[in-house]
């Protein structure tokens, strides 16, 4: 079983596109434990990841959470793996030593040379010098990990030089999005901004093909999904992947849905809603789209039917955002430009890294 577990609604940081509300809620030993003692109920590996908030702070809670993975893998002979998502401020040689130890997937949300533009700490102070210390202590250590950049209107213009930064200081897994939800405001002059920028990104991506490992996530997912035959839509498995465990140890199917008890499949005390996760796994299979997506030539290639990003967006599972649609058809159509150059520059290794 998969779960993520939100240690805490409360951030250090405060950043000016995130939706959630920032309180002095944390998971209790309780819950950590019996969320614990969840993942390795059913199915032959456990996996697990730390969110927040910001997760690092409850640094305690983490590294007592990997004793216990470890102490309950050990008895039952079942292996697990845990990941973070984590600001990077708070990070230290300790947790770099247990990241290591335990083989932990690392993302660290930082948005490069844009940084400062909207991702400021809770007391208005910028954060880029710090991060850019702690994420060149960490890549030392861990080269794996990912860089996660939100790129909202008003710092579309850095996009570009700021995966260029990244990559330079040691990252070669980089995934970046738009900022979605109501404290963002796009247009279609700041969609093309990002078009540009994208042009630029797929430029650099091009010159780096040949040369060194360099993982784009726009890029890269959907050039593969192309590639493989796989539809975007079939990445969402709402109710049926990876479940989100609340402060208070309510299990939701996303991080989106905490709250809502419609999207409620248990608790770690009772265990997992069998019956609900099914209910809630069908209503999102069974989800009507909408006639223009229907009639769309890059349907199956969109995450419109991503059920979290269109609540974010338009505050209904069932509603596409036309920020969500433009964005989708540039992203599609400078993926297709790039594969088209990168594999009549070279076929084998284009077959070799998306095929």
């Amino acid at each position: 079983m998969n779960l993520t577990l939100v240690l805490t609604q409360n951030c250090n940081m405060d950043c000016t596109y995130c939706i959630h509300e920032k309180k002095p809620i944390d998971m209790s030993e309780e819950v950590m434990e019996k969320a614990c003692q969840l993942i390795f109920s059913s199915g032959r590996s456990a996996g697990f990841s730390f969110f927040g908030g910001e997760p690092l702070l409850k640094a305690d809670l983490i590294y007592k959470a990997l004793a216990k993975c470890r102490e309950i893998s050990n008895a039952k002979n079942i292996p697990f793996e845990c990941k973070i998502t984590t600001n990077a401020t708070l990070i230290d040689e300790q947790f770099i030593s247990q990241a290591k130890e335990y083989k932990m997937g690392v993302a660290l949300s930082f948005d490069g040379l844009i940084q400062n533009k909207c991702r400021k700490m809770a007391d208005g102070s910028e954060s880029f010098d710090l991060v850019e210390e702690k994420v060149k202590m960490l890549l030392k250590e861990i080269p794996s990990a990912y860089a996660m950049m939100t790129v909202a209107p008003e710092a579309a213009a850095g996009l570009a030089d700021s995966v260029k930064y990244l990559y330079e200081i040691g990252f070669r897994r980089i995934n970046t999005t738009i900022a979605y939800g109501n404290r963002v405001c796009w247009d279609e002059d700041s969609l093309e901004v990002v078009e540009a920028e994208m042009d630029k990104v797929a430029r650099f991506y091009e010159e780096c093909f040949e040369k060194d490992y360099f993982f784009f996530g726009p890029f890269n997912g959907k050039i593969k999904d192309y590639v493989t035959g796989k539809s975007a839509s079939e990445k969402c498995h709402l109710g049926m992947r990876q479940m989100i465990v609340a402060t208070d140890g309510k299990i939701y199917v996303c991080n989106q849905f905490i709250g809502d008890e419609e999207y409620c499949a248990g608790d770690v005390f009772k265990g997992l809603d069998r019956d609900s996760q099914i209910r809630i796994a069908n209503k999102a299979l069974t989800r009507k789209e909408p006639e223009d997506c229907l009639e769309c030539d890059i349907r199956d290639r969109c995450t419109h039917t991503c059920g979290c990003n269109n609540r974010m967006e338009t505050g209904d599972e069932d509603i596409v955002s036309a920020t969500t649609c433009l964005y989708e058809q540039m992203l599609v159509k400078k993926s297709d430009e790039l594969a088209e150059r990168l594999y009549n520059r070279n076929p084998k290794l284009f077959e070799k890294k998306f095929g």
